[in-house]
């Protein structure tokens, strides 16, 4: 094995992305890497795996290797000592296209993602040259192996490039359900509950290794509900944690960050006080959710405590979805709109799902039935939450265990009236004694539920009746809504085991498209797998998955603490400018679209370049006909593309009399259509049409100095004329991007911003 001293040698003088680098910098990269030895023939990274190092070969050779449809391995290419590896799957956010093998006894330095990250942001030199490196290899990569596995930004691990402890705290209103993970043993975590806190028989599960337990313990609060199970896991029996400090991140379940949060956040006592300040929106659960962030923070005090929100998985949903048609103040003041819950549930079990199928997640529409005691559905249209059926409160919506769910407020005034209740008692009546509990008048579990009534309780029978209709009205009201579905997901306590409730959720929708193989539903065990019971007439998916939210909780919290590392950096590196370009209306069109149009063979004109390369506006303009409106002379922007795809903003939406959906550039599935007007005639195209999310588009080289990765969210603060701060940036990384930030008319008209003003990106959010 090399010494430590050689390596700093061969980096400094014979590997040009090092050139320039000091020895101590060269030193600080290798102590914070990993050496290793590789074999003829042994892989050192395998095809479908996640990009998480940055290979140099110090010695020896890899061979780079593809595994065809047939099952052959076909050698694509070679690499000699000095060479680097791994820099594309790092940069894209994407799974390796092949396999990297070693060609004879090598040795290998492998450079972490953290670390390659803080050594290149501040090196102009090494940045030049890995953005040209990496524009060699994309252009030697062909467009078919770069779409292989077309899952990948749907796969989920616990993966890491240094090994992390993470121990995973939910803090329910009368439970307290935890998970403690270790990134290089995944698939072996210690998960356990505590039941009934407060009550005489608190009961403490927890299961390891396939083998459970069961205790009665003494648990008055959350505290003490904590204290027993820090007992348990560090305990001479499991020896799970041997000493406080061992553990690197504790992921925190928080059930509301009001607007304020829609991404895992780092805690500080900043945070703290505004989960504190969402007590008032959720009274019975965020105070114990900070009970077990100021426990956990005592005992774990070198570890970094990370709040996973229930609803920030749903703060992408647009405001015609979540506003209340109350008076606009109260939203405006109050911030009283719906805010979503179970949103941890919805995406780790669409992610799942995704990963299931082999289907690019961000391409799906989705409606995820998580069915418990407390019950949501959710419309996932292409990677986004757009609508789910829980609102201010987890009250609103689906019947649930002992919640009323969806109810005209009229009979809770009618109530409170006629049975002379204060507010407390009616919380008690919506929360505690209505639902399945309240229509059975036997118990809010679905088991028992479905026994009387196989005994013919009429109560009993009304109540599944009145549940599975609940949950076929949502169904079919987020099909409208999405504009179609391509996936069905049934998952919590009742969507996993009830074959009868997932049977009469979705009976009498076969016009739509959805039948499930009735065999296939009573089999499956969806608390083992994912278990696909879809019929083979089908045209729609339908799956039964089993939900993880502390897995979810320590991924996303394993996530965010990248993303901060990483914002950490850009903040105390120089701020890089990004121009601000406002886009207004445009229109791409197809080869075939521009002859229908303008007629056979027509060559468009160039009028003007566009600030990305290769991109320009046309001289000839079209006009766009909706089922209300028009719109005239809206610019051709060029080259053609394979489909025709129209970006208008809101207000255009109504002028033209559709509604179209907030989606990436090129992204058009289950995208309205309209009539356009040429020189030559008129089209109807069937879909297209889109309101672009707000994107950053840059260069690989702009990567690097960022830090970033194609398909990351990020916050940008925008020096406008009042400056404004816009989360949910996307980011576009390709080898012909030149930086720039895209907003639309709408956005910029609001915000004061206009084409020229300068953005600066303050945090890494998440990646879509």
């Amino acid at each position: 094995m090399l010494s430590r001293e050689s390596v700093i040698s061969i980096l400094s003088e014979k590997v040009e992305l090092f050139k320039g680098f000091s020895e101590e910098k060269i030193g600080i990269i290798i102590d914070g890497s990993k050496l290793v030895t590789v074999e003829e023939n042994e892989a050192v990274i395998e095809e479908e795996e996640k990009g998480r190092f940055l290979g140099i070969i110090l010695s020896g050779g890899v061979n780079i290797i593809r595994v065809e449809n047939d099952g052959s391995r076909k050698i694509i290419g070679s690499l000699r000592e000095y060479e680097i590896f791994g820099e594309i799957a790092l940069m894209t956010n994407e799974k390796t296209v092949a396999n990297v093998v070693g060609s004879t006894h090598s040795e290998i330095l492998l450079i972490p993602q953290s670390m390659f990250t803080k050594a290149l942001m501040t090196e102009p030199s090494a940045i030049a040259y890995l953005s040209k490196l990496m524009m060699k290899r994309v252009s030697e990569i062909s467009k078919a192996s770069q779409e292989t596995g077309s899952y990948k930004d749907g796969h989920i691990t616990l993966n890491s490039e240094k090994r992390k402890q993470i121990l995973v705290i939910n803090c329910g209103s009368s439970s307290l359900k935890y998970a403690y993970y270790d990134t290089y043993r995944p698939d072996e975590p210690f998960k356990g509950i505590v039941e009934r806190i407060g009550e005489n028989q608190t009961v403490h599960k927890f299961s390891y290794n396939s083998q459970e337990e069961k205790h009665i313990i003494s648990a008055s609060d959350h505290k003490e509900a904590f204290l027993d199970v820090i007992r348990i896991l560090t305990s001479e029996k499991f020896r799970i944690i041997r000493n406080p400090d061992e553990i690197d991140i504790v992921g925190h379940r928080v059930v509301h960050g009001g607007e304020k949060y829609n991404a895992p956040t780092v805690i500080t006592e900043e945070v703290e006080k505004e989960i504190e300040k969402a007590n008032l929106y959720a009274p019975l659960h965020n105070p114990v959710n900070l009970t077990g962030i100021r426990e956990s923070r005592q005992l774990f005090r070198k570890a970094v405590h990370i709040a996973v929100f229930d609803t920030a998985f749903h703060q992408t949903m647009p405001p015609y979805a979540f506003l209340y048609a109350l008076p606009y103040e109260y939203y405006s003041q109050k911030k009283i709109r719906r805010y979503g819950f179970h949103g941890t549930s919805h995406a780790y079990v669409s992610l799942k799902a995704a990963e299931f199928l082999k289907r690019r997640y961000s391409s799906l529409s989705i409606i995820a039935c998580h069915l418990g005691n407390g019950c949501s559905v959710c419309a996932i249209d292409h990677g986004r939450s757009v609508d789910t059926s829980m609102g201010f409160t987890p009250a609103e919506g689906l019947i649930m265990g002992t919640r009323c769910g969806d109810i005209d407020p009229g009979v809770l005034i009618h109530i409170m009236r006629n049975e002379n209740m204060d507010y407390n008692q009616l919380d008690k009546v919506i929360n505690k004694f209505s639902g399945l509990r309240g229509i059975s008048g036997i118990s809010n579990d679905m088991r028992e539920i479905e026994n009387a009534a196989n005994q013919s309780d009429y109560r009993a029978l009304i109540a599944i009746k009145s549940f599975a209709y609940r949950i076929r009205k949502y169904i079919g009201s987020y099909i409208a809504a999405m504009g179609g579905v391509d996936l069905i997901i049934f998952t919590g306590g009742i969507g996993q085991g009830s074959a009868l409730v997932r049977n009469l959720s979705l009976q009498g929708l076969e016009f739509m498209g959805i039948e499930i193989d009735e065999d296939l539903n009573r089999s499956a065990n969806g608390f083992k797998q994912i278990c696909d019971i879809t019929s083979s007439n089908s045209r729609v998916k339908v799956l039964v998955v089993p939900t993880d939210e502390e897995f979810m909780i320590a991924r996303e919290s394993l996530e965010a603490l990248r993303n901060y590392e990483i914002s950490q950096e850009i903040s105390r590196i120089k701020p890089i400018p990004i121009p601000v370009e406002v886009s207004a209306h445009h229109i791409h069109l197809s080869r075939g679209d521009v002859d229908k149009l303008f007629g056979e063979g027509y060559k468009l004109t160039i009028d003007k370049e566009l600030s990305q390369p290769g991109q320009y506006a046309c001289k000839e303009k079209v006009n766009l006909i909706g089922p209300k409106g028009r719109i005239d002379n809206v610019r051709i922007l060029g080259p053609e593309r394979d489909k025709t795809q129209v970006e208008i903003a809101m207000t255009e939406e109504f002028r033209l009399g559709i509604q179209a959906p907030i989606r990436a550039s090129g992204d058009i599935e289950g995208t309205p259509g309209l009539t356009i007007e040429g020189p030559n005639g008129k089209i109807t195209i069937e879909k297209g049409v889109i309101l672009a999310l707000r994107h950053i588009h840059m260069s690989f080289e702009d990567a690097l100095r960022f830090g970033i990765k194609d398909k990351d969210l990020v916050q940008v603060m925008v020096e406008g004329e009042r400056g404004i701060t816009f989360d949910e940036v996307l980011v576009r990384v390709d080898k012909n991007f030149r930086l720039a930030m895209h907003i639309d008319t709408d956005e910029a008209n609001a915000s004061g911003i206009k084409t020229g003003d300068t953005g600066f990106i303050k945090s890494i959010m998440r990646k879509v």
